[in-house]
């Protein structure tokens, strides 16, 4: 074989050459696989927006009891069957979804008060208040109980 010598800084240079095809080749199939386990473990389905202090005063009325509501926010593409989920505050008083599918991409607005359900809106038919205005958790779990999400204000902020 002719050619050039194969001197230590050929070899060197090859080497080196190789460990750097190596570890980029690593490096590509390492991120996706990252990033594809932080997506599973990320929950379809989250509370998305509280409004937990119903605007004006609070008379109990019907109107202002629907104008107090937290929204369910499904970020996939794919629909979500709700039936048996619940949504509680830190007292116990809890709202169990009855034959509801939220459509991917999608939110749906608990009211507090009575009404009739429809597509984005859905009613706990309550004539008092569920959420405190001072400090409440509202909680998520689905139809086995498990936590999906959480929001918390007030004097037990977390999320």
């Amino acid at each position: 074989m002719q050619g050039e010598p194969v001197t230590v800084s050929t070899t060197a240079r090859r080497l080196t050459a190789a460990a750097l095809t190596a570890a980029a080749v690593t490096a590509a199939i390492a991120v996706p696989a990252s990033a594809a386990d932080h997506r599973s473990h990320r929950s379809s389905v989250e509370i998305s927006r509280v409004q937990y202090d119903s605007p004006g005063r609070d008379d109990r009325s019907n109107r202002s009891l629907n104008n107090e509501w937290v929204e369910i926010t499904n970020t996939t593409r794919n629909s979500v069957n709700l039936d048996g989920w619940t949504l509680s505050d830190g007292s116990g008083h809890t709202y169990t979804f009855h034959h509801y599918r939220l459509a991917g991409r999608s939110t749906v607005r608990v009211h507090t008060g009575i009404g009739r359900d429809a597509r984005h809106d859905v009613y706990q038919d309550r004539r008092t208040y569920v959420w405190n205005n001072d400090s409440d958790t509202a909680t998520l779990r689905n139809n086995h109980h498990r936590l999906v999400d959480s929001v918390s204000w007030g004097g037990h902020r977390h999320r």
